[in-house]
């Protein structure tokens, strides 16, 4: 089974990025959201960190060029009815990917395949929303798409060996290393690493440290890239929320109980980065601690 047009659907964080890696490794890309303005904000993303890319020489201005090229966007779902795969890369909702799955399945050709993005929430469920559970799998990039080498495939009940080996393959063709795993809440990565963060939240929220103790004890002490509340940012806490929450309907264990502080922060508003607050302040020349 080849890939020749890849479609995706949401132009955030995680969508463009994805669809820059596909582009880049030479795939036909249609890139979808719910408004023109968030399409062409995701597709300027892209432009933006290809061009970084150049100037840090991993990878050459014609590379750039004809990745640009086979990027476009799609006006609605109907323009995925050539697509040979589409990655959903929607908020994790499984509401909102329920409906996206529903208006999808009518216009995609009988062998289309279809891959969500889902940092947590189970496959098998999702793939029972759609028309073609057998052709349906996870394939969890991780957060920057085009830096991040993993990804990780997780087949639900219904996901038959030949998606899975075109999953496999089409993982590689991207550059990307592969990590198999189950259909559990969470899958690997956002098991393990999710309640490291709220238990990094608990720890703020209890009064043993600082933002700033915190995320410098874990970076020095424990030789983290980044701290725990400053990760929680990035990622963003109302995804963290989403997962722990996933965590803890799906395993019934008081352990993934959600931190209140970082519910708090989410019903504020204060959802990292993106939001320009979190744990830190963002709105100036340098982050600074909200607490």
């Amino acid at each position: 089974m080849k890939f020749r047009k890849v479609g995706v659907i949401g132009a955030g964080q995680m969508g463009n990025g994805i669809a820059h890696v596909c582009a880049l490794a030479g795939y036909e890309v249609a890139l979808y959201d719910v408004s023109r303005e968030r399409i062409e904000a995701g597709l300027a993303t892209i432009d933006g960190n290809m061009a970084r890319q150049v100037s840090s020489e991993r990878i050459t201005v014609e590379q750039r060029d004809k990745a640009l090229e086979l990027l476009g966007l799609a006006e609605s779902m109907e323009n995925f009815e050539d697509a040979d795969i589409v990655i959903e890369s929607a908020t994790e909702s499984e509401e909102v990917k329920r409906k996206i799955f529903a208006e999808l399945c009518p216009h995609l050709r009988e062998d289309a395949l279809i891959a969500t993005n889902t940092s947590s929430i189970s496959i098998t469920r999702l793939a029972a929303s759609t028309d073609r559970p057998e052709r349906f799998m996870g394939v969890h990039f991780m957060n920057p798409v085009p830096v991040m080498e993993l990804v990780e495939l997780v087949r639900g009940i219904a996901t038959d060996d030949a998606t899975f080996d075109a999953m496999q393959d089409f993982a590689s063709s991207l550059g990307k290393k592969i990590a198999n795993a189950e259909d559990f809440p969470a899958f690997i990565v956002n098991r393990i690493l999710l309640p490291m963060i709220n238990e990094a939240v608990y720890t703020l929220y209890e009064g043993v440290g600082s933002v700033e103790s915190i995320d410098k004890a874990m970076k020095l002490g424990a030789n983290h890239p980044m701290g725990p509340l400053q990760l929680a940012d990035f990622i963003g806490l109302d995804t963290c929320l989403s997962i722990m929450q996933v965590l803890y309907d799906g395993l019934a264990d008081s352990k993934y109980r959600p931190c209140p502080l970082l519910v708090k922060y989410v019903e504020a508003g204060w959802l990292g980065r993106k939001a320009q607050r979190g744990f830190y302040d963002y709105r100036g020349e340098t982050p600074v601690p909200t607490r």
